[in-house]
């Protein structure tokens, strides 16, 4: 039959490499926005009160942005001491034989984390670690927090990446910001120059997908479905927007988008999840 839990109690560690290169990148486009704005031709022309409301903005976004990263990466989403014993004779109870134990309903074993994930949604490679019932929250806050910080960061770039295209002829302007690597092994632009626009081109890229990644999630959130259950078309799961909301991101589901530490604890445990079926009983 198996083990009736995992085996061990130690959090499943996220792989290191999507980290450092994650945390690389990240350094690079800080030390660009630090050396244009220090260095460079300096922030956009603002007001005192425009300034410190940007200050602002900016702090907000960092602090939730790292918070949520570190709640992601701080909360295990497996199967890892998670007591399963007796409780493996339920309706979509399945054997995985990699980790030899029972696990409940839309959990999946992961390749990569070597191990089945509660709730499982996909594994994220830019920070090594599986999207399950645990750390669905964060991911979600990490989408729009990341999102609205590269976003920032182009808007804060963009006066000196003006300056540089405006310099050169419009096929010029074109090659750096498609072929930045290119023109930087031609000797077309300086290393500076090539730092400024492939910071530049991550960044809105970055927002764009973070934004896309955003409206994914938040579709399949308000339908209360797992990437894996929409590409299969499965609507088990759908209790209406309003408890699917709940069930994700706990009673304070308005609130949690706006601070990282809020407490909002998750009405389930991981293992059982109330149905369509089960919401169309009691109505009866």
């Amino acid at each position: 039959m198996g083990q009736p839990w995992a085996v061990g109690t130690a959090e499943a560690a996220p792989a290191r490499l999507p980290l450092v290169l994650t945390a690389l990148w990240a350094a690079a486009v800080g030390l660009e926005l630090a050396y244009v704005l220090v260095l460079g031709p300096g922030p956009p022309p603002l007001g005192p009160l425009a300034r410190t409301l940007q200050v602002a903005l900016a702090a907000f976004q960092l602090l939730n942005l790292l918070g949520n990263v570190g709640l992601f990466l701080r909360s295990d989403p497996s199967i890892r001491g998670v007591m399963l014993a007796g409780r493996g004779l339920g309706q979509g109870w399945a054997y995985c034989y990699q980790c030899q134990s029972q696990v409940p309903p839309r959990s999946g074993h992961c390749s990569a984390c070597r191990i089945c994930i509660l709730r499982r949604d996909h594994h994220c490679r830019l920070l090594g670690r599986c999207v399950g019932f645990r750390n669905y929250r964060p991911f979600l806050c990490l989408l729009l927090h990341g999102a609205g910080v590269l976003l920032h960061a182009s808007v804060l770039l963009g006066p000196a990446l003006s300056a540089l295209l405006r310099a050169h002829t419009p096929l010029h302007t074109a090659a750096l910001l498609l072929l930045p690597w290119l023109m930087l092994l031609t000797g077309r632009v300086s290393l500076a120059q090539f730092a400024l626009a492939f910071v530049t081109d991550t960044c809105v890229a970055g927002a764009l997908l973070c934004g896309a990644g955003l409206l994914f999630h938040g579709m399949l959130l308000l339908r209360g479905q797992t990437t894996w259950e929409w590409a299969r078309g499965q609507h088990a799961y759908d209790l209406g927007p309003c408890h699917n909301l709940q069930a994700a991101l706990g009673p304070r589901w308005v609130l949690v988008w706006l601070w990282p530490f809020l407490a909002s604890p998750l009405p389930g445990d991981g293992i059982t999840f109330q149905t369509t079926a089960d919401v169309g009983l009691m109505a009866s």
